[in-house]
């Protein structure tokens, strides 16, 4: 079965393909947005990542979100809560998590079908 790596770096890719699987590697919004804005830059971030890998959202087996603190749930869910397919939500957690800068207030990790 072929590996198929996307925006591929030094340390990491942006997104892996293997088989029928996408694996994206965590999203976040740029540093100095609120959450709301944040969550709206990483999800546009899926979104296109996803269509790099000939997926969609409506494809989305599960996602991983991880907030700085749990005080912006509503706020995070709101965005989610507008962008999500309705048709076909995915399989979901959310934690509250000290993320790679404390700029960063939330991070989204997608697994999708093709």
């Amino acid at each position: 079965m072929t590996i198929r790596r996307i925006e591929p770096g030094k340390r990491m890719s942006a997104a892996v393909v293997h088989g029928d699987t996408v694996y994206l590697a965590g999203q976040v919004g740029e540093p100095g947005e609120d959450v709301t804005q944040q969550t709206k830059t990483a999800l546009g971030e899926v979104d296109r990542l996803l269509a790099a890998a000939g997926s969609s959202k409506s494809k989305i087996l599960s996602a991983t979100i991880w907030l700085a603190d749990m005080t912006d749930f509503a706020r995070m869910n709101a965005v989610w809560d507008a962008w999500i397919d309705p048709e076909n939500p995915p399989a979901r957690a959310t934690g509250e998590s000290r993320l790679a800068s404390p700029k960063y207030l939330v991070e989204v990790i997608v697994v999708a079908a093709l």
